[in-house]
């Protein structure tokens, strides 16, 4: 049977339930019997149909958990961890399914037109873009970012991160009014409560509060390595500007607009556990940043 021919009975029996006599009606217009139409909906389910009923609850299921930003790609990867899915899955399966779901990843990230900048060597930029880090606490990455909250969005607070580039894993987070060396000094200090005696490399931008003599201090009494962007340069900094960009696409501009401040830090709490310990990709062999980093330490 033909998937138009299984959708129109699924139709007819829809439309059947509330109105009398509609069922002959529109089995007469597509030219099927009565006896051919119960017979459909008397017989067993087959093994195809069976795993395809299953798979497309948990697709649904997986995608409204990642709040609906995911593709078919990190769909996959969840069902192949689906302790519900006991069978072979691939990924041209997941895609027809989505299409006869009518689901499909409801964010993009912007696409930004950059000019090729003059390459100017700085001393200070040791990181240098060697954005490939399989080692925990190696190459920590920093910055901080505007959130709005209330009514009509009228609160500005920034918050501050500390990502590990082993697994894109965010290691502390701290919100403040603006971003100072103090609440730059806060956040790293929860990092080094969570690792502890840890020497890494500190990647952030030339802002005043990364360029404070209190928060240089501080971070030497650590013995880390300094970094620093280039001027003008935020691709310097880019996974740290690309967890802020899906934090903002795939979790807070998905959510209402937090009318308190408890609510932007629930949400923004709940936000930072999804990306740690619940969003998976392949470039992590399918982990979460929080299994990929706790298998590499």
């Amino acid at each position: 049977m033909t998937k138009q021919r299984r959708l129109a009975y699924q139709a007819i029996k829809e439309v059947g339930q509330n109105s009398h006599g509609a069922i002959t009606l529109l089995l007469n217009f597509i030219g099927v019997s009565r006896q051919a139409y119960n017979k459909y909906w008397k017989r067993e389910e087959t093994p195809r149909e069976i795993r395809d009923k299953l798979l497309k609850e948990r697709i649904i299921y997986w995608y409204e958990l990642n709040t609906k930003t995911i593709g078919a790609g990190i769909i996959f990867t969840n069902l192949k961890r689906d302790e519900q899915v006991t069978f072979e899955v691939t990924l041209k399966m997941v895609k027809r399914l989505m299409r006869e779901l009518g689901i499909r990843c409801q964010s993009r990230i912007k696409r930004r037109n950059l000019e090729k900048q003059s390459e100017i060597y700085l001393q200070d930029n040791v990181l240098n873009r060697e954005f490939d880090v399989n080692t925990p606490n190696k190459v920590w990455l920093s910055d901080s970012t505007e959130l709005s909250y209330g009514i009509s969005g009228e609160h500005k607070i920034r918050l501050s991160g500390v990502l590990d580039l082993c697994g894109r894993y965010l290691l502390s987070s701290h919100l403040s009014l603006t971003e100072t060396a103090e609440a730059e000094r806060t956040v790293f200090e929860k990092a080094f409560e969570l690792t502890g005696d840890v020497n890494p490399l500190i990647h952030t931008d030339r802002g005043p509060a990364y360029t404070s003599k209190s928060f240089n201090n501080f971070l030497n009494r650590h013995e880390v390595i300094r970094s620093m962007s280039r001027p003008g340069t935020p691709y310097d900094n880019a996974p740290m500007e690309r967890w802020w960009s899906e934090f903002k696409l795939r979790w807070m501009n998905r959510h209402p607009m937090p009318k308190t401040y408890e609510e932007l830090v629930k949400l923004v709490n709940d936000g930072i556990d999804y990306f740690n310990n619940i969003s998976r990709s392949e470039t992590r062999n399918g982990c979460t940043p929080a299994e990929f980093w706790s298998i590499a330490i």
